[in-house]
């Protein structure tokens, strides 16, 4: 069993940054597909970025250039790196493994992960 616990969220002015942070343990990270999914209250959830076991990533297209995924293997922990915050950018921010190695035009599908952490809220205001 893989668990994840999100850190690093909070409130922040627009314009600023934040590092989300996911920790996992039961399996080593380097055997795991990763991803951040973010929801805000009636949306569905919403593919952010994912990272694959070796390493190439996939961002959703509104977010390239402002958003970075990272991983640490020997730490166990996968990053998001969030500059230029925008207010449409509050939500509630998952981190979700798999165990198998997908390919690039499933990363997005939240169906393709089996394991989810609790989230943290991440929110943009003045």
């Amino acid at each position: 069993q893989v668990q994840l616990l999100e850190s690093g969220g909070g409130l922040v002015q627009p314009g600023g940054s934040l590092r989300l942070s996911c920790t996992t343990s039961g399996r080593a990270l380097s055997s795991l597909t990763m991803a951040w999914f973010r929801q805000t209250p009636g949306k569905n959830r919403e593919f952010v970025a994912a990272i694959k076991r070796v390493g190439g990533t996939s961002y959703a297209n509104s977010l390239k250039g402002r958003f970075t995924i990272s991983r640490d293997n020997a730490k166990n922990t996968l990053y998001l790196q969030m500059n230029n915050l925008k207010p449409e950018d509050t939500a509630v921010y998952y981190c979700a493994a798999s165990p198998r190695g997908l390919i690039t035009a499933s990363l997005a599908g939240d169906q393709q992960y089996e394991y989810w952490g609790q989230g943290t809220q991440v929110t943009v205001t003045s």
